[in-house]
Formats: C-alpha cells, structure tokens, sequence
C-alpha cells in the first residue's frame, strides 16, 4: 500500500494498519445532488445533507430564519438522489472481498452500483455494509435513492396492522411531521417543543471502499474490569472480523501495554463469517495502575495498548489504541430510616454526587456539528464543574469525537437509547432493524470510560404508567406487551450480551429495580424512594425549596428562557434552577420522612439546537446564559447554602472534595441601601465532611436581623462563604429575604468597567456607587466567556476575568460592553 494510501485508510478508517492488510478508500467529498422529478440539480458534500447542499449553493437562506422551517417542508417531502463516479483504486483481482460500506444513511434509500441494486436502508443509526465484489468495475456510478422519511413514516403507520402506536403528531404550535415513531431517526427532527421540524435526507457519515483477504478488523473494543479477589486489573479485548476464508483461520495476537509492564500473547482462531475473539488480559500487579475518574474526582489517565494480529494468512493487522481504567456501579440497596432503595453511581468504589445536564444535538443538520463545536461545549460542562451529561434519547448517539473529548475531560455519559417519549412498533421488520442498531452502537462505543450507563428510552415507562396518550384501560396490556418486548426481551438482552461493564435501566424516570420487580412497568416511575425522577412545575414559587422532590436522583428539571436579549427571563431561569439544584445537593445526606439521599441533579438542559427560547444554559453557538454562570457556582466543589424552614436560617456546607476540612464559615448581612457590611459572622472551625451535606449553622431569622441593627427582611441580605487553608474557598453564595419587587432601599446604580489586556486574557475592573443584584457583562458577538457573571455585587470594586475564544482587543471590547443589573429592567 503506498504511503498516501496508507495515511487515508489510518484518518478515514481507525481499525486497522495492516501489512498487506485492507485496501480502504473513502468517497466523502463531491457528489451530484438531485431532486425527484430531476428539476433541482446541484453538486453536495458528503458527509452531509440536503438542506446544507442547498444552502451552500444559495438555492434557499437560513433554514433556522424566521419561518423557514415551514417554507422549507418541501425539501423533506421530496425524494432526492445522490451520485457520483469513482475509478476503482486497486486490482479488484487481488482482493477476494470488496465491500461498499456506510458508517450512517440518513435514512431510508436504496443503494445502487452500476445499475445493480444492493440493497435498502431503514436505520439512520446503523452501519451498512454491502459486497461488491462481482458488480465493482474499473468506473462506477454509485446511488443512494432516498425517499422522504416523512412520507416512509406515513405509510408504515398505514401499514401497520396491530394496535395503534401513539403519538401520531406533535401538537400544532411545533408544526412538525407525523409518526416519527414508525422510522428509526432522530425523533426531534420531526420537531420538538424546543426546536424545528427538518427531517433530513443525506449521507450523515463516512462512505468509503474495504477491499481485503481473508479477514477484515470490524470492530474492536477494551472493557477493563477490577478483580477483588486478586486485587488487579484485566482487560477485556474484544475483535469482531468478517472472515472471508471458507476455513477457521490460526495465529498469535500480542497486546502490549509498556507503561503497565504488560504483554501477553494469545493463541487464536477465526471461524468463518463473523468471527469473533475475546481475550482477557491480566495487567501486571507490579504496575501502578492510574484510574480513569470523572471531572473534579482525579485525572483522566489513559495507556497506550497496542494490539497485533499475526495469522496463519499471512496478513498481519496492528491496531492502536487508548486504554483506561474505570468501574462503574449503580448502587440500588436498602436505606436506613427510609423504604424504597439508593440510586447512585460508585465510580471505581467512590459514591460520586452526579452534577450536570441533558445533551440534545447540537444542530438540526449534524454535517455542521464540527469537532470545535463539540469541544466547546463540552469544554463549557467541564469549566461549570459538571461532571456528567445525560445524552437524551430523542436526538442522536453522537459522534466519536463527543465521547472522545468526554473521555479527555471527565465527563460521564448517561447514554439513552434512541426512543423518546412516544411508544413503538414491535414488528418482526422493526425489531431486527433495532437490534442491528443496537448492538452496532454499543460495539462501537463500549471501550469510552466516560459512558457510565445504558437506557432504555426517554420517559416512556412514565408515558404508559401515566397514561399520556389516553389509552382505554382494557387495551393498555398489548402496549406493556410491546414495552417489554422492546427495551427489555431486544435492547437489554443484547446490552447484557454486547458488554457487561455497566449498568442498564430500562427507562428514565425510572425506579430501577423496583420497576423490574413490578414487570418492568411501575405503577409511579416519578416515586421519589426509588430510581431517577423528571420534574417540570411552572406554577409554583420556584424560589422555594419545598416545593420540589426529595428523590434519589433529579435526571430532568429545569425552566425556560430567552437567549441574550432578554434579561428578566434569564434572571428568573437561573434563580430558578440554582434554587432547585442547591436542594438536591443539599439533600445528599439526610433522610427526612423517608426521603432523600440524592446523588444526582442533571438540569434540563445543556445545549440548544437553533437560536430560540429555550431551557438551555448554552446558546446556539455555545455562548453562555446567566444559568451556566450559575452552574458554575452552584456545582462548586465546595458550596454553602442556605434555606429557610420556619423562620429559621439553615446553612449546610456541602463537598464534593476527598477529604473532611475544618473551614470557616464567613456570614456578611447588608442593608439594600450601603456597600458597607451591617454586620459580620465567622465561625471558626466548621466540620464540612468529604463527599457529603452536613448542617453547618442554624439561627432564627428574627433574632440574626436584631442582632444586626434591627435589620428588616425586606431592608437586608445575607451573604455567606466557606473559607480554608491553602487557598480553598467556596463561591460566596446568598439568600434572598424577601422577593428583590419588595426589597427596600434598592436604588439603581452607576456601574463602570476598565478592560486590560494580560497575555491571552482581558481584565474587566468593575466599580459600583451601590448594591447591585445580578451584574451582567455582555460583549456581544465576541466569542469568550468571563470567570464570572450574573452575580450580586456587595462591594465597591469586583475583577472578572474574560477568556476569549477568538482574537479580540481592549477596544473590541470596550466597545461592545453592554454592564447592567436588574434594576435596569425594572
């Protein structure tokens, strides 16, 4: 293979470096493009789509402009066709098998070579792969005939013969398409209360030609398991091949890990057809092995492995990689003083407080979800101290890259399967096409540290328990029927078989074993004794603790507001959803009336997917909400925070930290209406124990404001901080004594910022002449983020860092800076 060849197969193909191995050649780059009645032609990129082919041609604007997304409904009803010639880049008389693969079809088509057909897609979530062997010509002239996935939908829902499969549509205000259920594709590119309808047509990934003898490298994956009885780590190393020789094939595979001292070489076989080995590698006892741990718990450390097939065929692959050491337990046990049972995960034998969001994708058009755009946003979760995100089940397994990064930085993946609020088909047809994505999927994605969990579906155990879609009581059986034939009798029987590492849940909410034990169906999912819970409530005062679940673990929650330019609603968003998860972080260790013990509090959500009101605390573009500023705060690893409960002041110092500290406690009470303190607290001495929420300080409300100056609740605020040695200091968190409407003495301030420039960073000096609440720097289109923002400014002067993410200067800057608080919109 000559060296450009050699470096294409490596970037486009990361399975194998062989030596006299595969000839692999991708056809990403120029295709032709046309409609269906042939009116629209044009030249299109792959990997992409139809509506970015039309985009970049000038032939429609902005499909996120306006109402574009229903003037644009034409594209996806149409069927378009891709195409283009290929000269075959080898003597297809040296290779016995040559194979046209496709790493994602978006979704249904037919796949033409020379006029041959080879064969249909229906899964936008699969691997396909197609033998050309006998049709491959020196010239070729491939197709993908495409047709609508929205007419596809229709007619499977038509076609189906059983009991109706609920929901037909979305509700009118999303103008979506109808039965995205019956078509295995992002379920919100049909839309969703959060974004638009733009079911995409396109080759979404990689295309390319595997030519090759004997056996060819498909798959391969490294599990790593912890054995207590020996005390040492094993690996798992799993090769998946397709072998093309009509007898078993011998040889030696040797894995070599040189940091860990390890080399092992085993004797194997390959059967003919899909062949599989599974070789456990014990890791030399003598090695300090470094664990893979999650943000804010350790490093990230990884090993270089490499892996040498040697065959009696002569062909010797070599196949590099990244090995990490990682255990994952879900912990569902009894609690004392509480019925129901724990939910939590124990990374590597440590319980971990699970702090993050929900990941939805992060463009209706994934041809423009780059490397950089992942990176940033992912970099965002990390930098508000997130540990975790919940990749949610109505958008798509994400790419490489994403869980790549993940790995890097430590964050934990809850993984859903693709299913989201809707039920299912359980047809022969559909069942075979889940299983193959499925255990496609899990293949690829099973060797990532950051994954922690497998589930089911997004809400729909809840869905039939609640009846959402008004099911007549005796039908509901055949719905619970399909349910566990799905996620239970297909999904979890090939996780449970594909990688035994990690946890599966059925659904979320769920009560985990406790749904298990009631059929798989709990008549409550959202029971706050077991499992994971979602909890949505715009009615109440969400400034109020109490009105909010006391669960196991807050997967879902959050509040909805406007991007950049709209201020109140950002405000209230974050207040909101600060006040939320300082109560589950808080709830981490008590148990009150049989609730609590909360080990998670995942907001609803990270990321948006076009510009538009929404609950993300990241913007379209990755530019932050005042809630990921809060986030920031509020999942600090070490953090007071206050509640009332009848009149009286609790503050509970809460850490994530490794190790008990004796810190101070510093409580500041100010009048709305001075920069200067009313009066100060230190207690000296404070036990905050590791990992947990222990109470820290208690005293009546009444009593604090007279000690203060005979302080009104709607005249003062409290603020208050944890303080240690070495430099370990909390956020300066604060209660609110009254609604900021009533708050006397709150006058409207003058704020003042000087900008300088150190190095790769700028400096913003603030200065205020009066309290101010919720400060915000805002710098416009200039892409960055600042060390702090959204705060409460009690002093004179305050430094904010600004980290920018693209070149800009002091006068950019300056002249972009739009300084505000509250009281400047009411």
């Amino acid at each position: 293979m000559g060296s450009a060849a050699l470096l294409l197969a490596v970037l486009l193909l990361p399975l194998a470096m062989a030596a006299g191995g595969p000839e692999v050649r991708s056809l990403r780059g120029s295709w032709r493009l046309r409609s269906g009645n042939g009116s629209v032609s044009l030249r299109a990129e792959v990997p992409g789509c139809v509506h970015t082919a039309l985009l970049r041609r000038g032939l429609i604007q902005d499909p996120y402009y306006r109402f574009n997304d229903v003037m644009y409904r034409w594209i996806s009803l149409d069927n378009w066709t891709y195409s283009r010639t290929f000269k075959t880049p080898f003597d297809v008389r040296k290779w016995q098998k040559v194979n046209l693969v496709f790493d994602g079809v978006d979704t249904v088509a037919q796949i033409l070579l020379n006029n041959v057909t080879l064969g249909t897609t229906d899964n936008m979530f699969n691997r396909y792969s197609f033998d050309i062997t006998s049709v491959i010509q020196e010239v070729n002239f491939v197709e993908v005939r495409f047709l609508s996935a929205v007419l596809y939908a229709a007619e499977q829902s038509r076609c189906h013969k059983a009991h109706s499969i609920p929901p037909a549509c979305p509700p009118p205000v999303q103008n979506g398409e109808c039965h995205v259920n019956f078509i295995r594709k992002e379920q919100c590119s049909f839309s969703w209360d959060w974004g638009p309808s733009f079911p995409t047509q396109g080759i979404w990934k990689d295309v390319r030609i595997e030519a090759y003898n004997y056996y060819h490298l498909i798959y391969f994956s490294v599990t790593p398991f912890f054995v207590k009885s020996a005390q040492q780590w094993c690996l798992e190393v799993e090769s998946i091949f397709d072998v093309v020789s009509f007898k078993p094939i011998a040889g030696l595979v040797t894995v070599n890990i040189p940091k860990l001292q390890t080399q092992q070489t085993f004797s194997v076989k390959l059967q003919p057809g899909e062949g599989s080995i599974v070789l456990p590698v014990n890791i030399n006892k003598s090695a300090a092995v470094e664990a893979w741990w999650p943000n804010g718990h350790g490093n990230q450390t990884g090993y270089n492995m490499t892996t040498t097939f040697m065959m009696e065929a002569g062909c010797q692959i070599e196949k590099f990689s990244k090995v990490y050491f990682r255990t994952v337990e879900l912990v569902q046990e009894p609690i004392p003083g509480s019925p129901g049972l724990s939910f939590y995960f124990r990374i590597n034998g440590r319980p971990i407080f699970i702090k993050g969001s929900n990941w939805i994708p992060a463009d209706s058009f994934q041809d423009r979800v780059t490397y950089d755009t992942l990176r940033l946003l992912l970099k965002s979760a990390a930098d508000a101290n997130m540990n975790a995100l919940r990749v949610w089940g109505g958008g798509v397994y994400e790419q490489d890259e994403f869980y790549d990064i993940c790995d890097e930085i430590g964050i934990m993946i809850w993984q859903d399967f693709m299913f989201a609020c809707a039920l299912y088909p359980t047809n022969q047809n559909y069942l075979e096409s889940v299983r193959a994505e499925v255990s496609h999927q899990v293949r690829r994605l099973k060797s990532h540290p950051s994954i922690i969990l497998w589930s089911g579906n997004n809400e729909n155990e809840a869905a039939i328990a609640s009846n959402w879609f008004s099911i007549p009581y005796p039908d509901i059986g055949a719905y619970i029927k399909d349910y566990v034939t799905l996620y239970v009798n297909n999904i979890r029987e090939i996780v449970l078989s594909e990688d035994k590492s990690r946890p599966f849940v059925a659904s979320s909410p769920t009560n985990g074993l406790e749904s298990v034990k009631e059929g798989w169906l709990s008549r409550d999912p959202y029971d706050t004794h077991y499992g994971d819970t979602h909890f949505y409530d715009y009615n109440s005062d969400c400034w109020n603790w109490t009105v909010y679940p006391k669960t196991r673990f807050a997967s879902e929650y959050g509040f909805q507001s406007w991007p950049s330019f709209s201020t109140i609603e950002k405000v209230m968003q974050a207040q909101c959803v600060k006040t939320e998860t300082e109560f589950y972080r808080f709830s981490q260790s008590e148990i009150i009336n049989g609730e609590g013990h909360t080990m998670g509090a995942l907001y609803w959500q990270l990321n948006d997917i076009w510009q538009a009101p929404s609950w993300a605390s990241l913007e379209y573009g990755g530019k932050w909400k005042l809630l990921h500023y809060f986030a920031q705060n509020f999942f600090a690893p070490l953090l007071p925070v206050a509640y009332e409960d009848k009149g009286m002041l609790h503050i509970h110092g809460v850490s994530d930290l490794h190790e008990d500290h004796k810190l101070t406690l510093r409580v500041v009470v100010h009048a709305w209406s001075s920069l200067e303190p009313i009066c100060t607290l230190a207690k000296e001495g404070v036990a905050v124990k590791a990992q947990s929420a222990v109470p820290i300080y208690k005293e009546s409300i009444s009593d604090l404001l007279e000690r203060c100056r005979n302080c009104t609740r709607k005249s003062c605020i409290i603020t208050f901080c944890l303080v240690g040695k070495d430099g370990l200091q909390s956020p300066t968190n604060h209660y609110f004594l009254s609604s900021l409407k009533d708050a006397v003495g709150l006058e409207k301030t003058q704020l003042s910022a000087s900008i300088s420039q150190q190095d790769d960073i700028y400096i913003f000096v603030l200065q205020t002449t009066a309290i101010a609440p919720f400060v915000t720097l805002d710098v416009g289109s200039i892409k960055g983020r600042f060390s702090d923002n959204g705060f409460l400014m009690t002093e004179k002067k305050k430094m904010v860092v600004f980290y920018p993410w693209e070149p800009t200067s002091v006068e950019e800057l300056e002249s972009s800076l739009i300084l505000t608080s509250l009281l400047d919109f009411v």
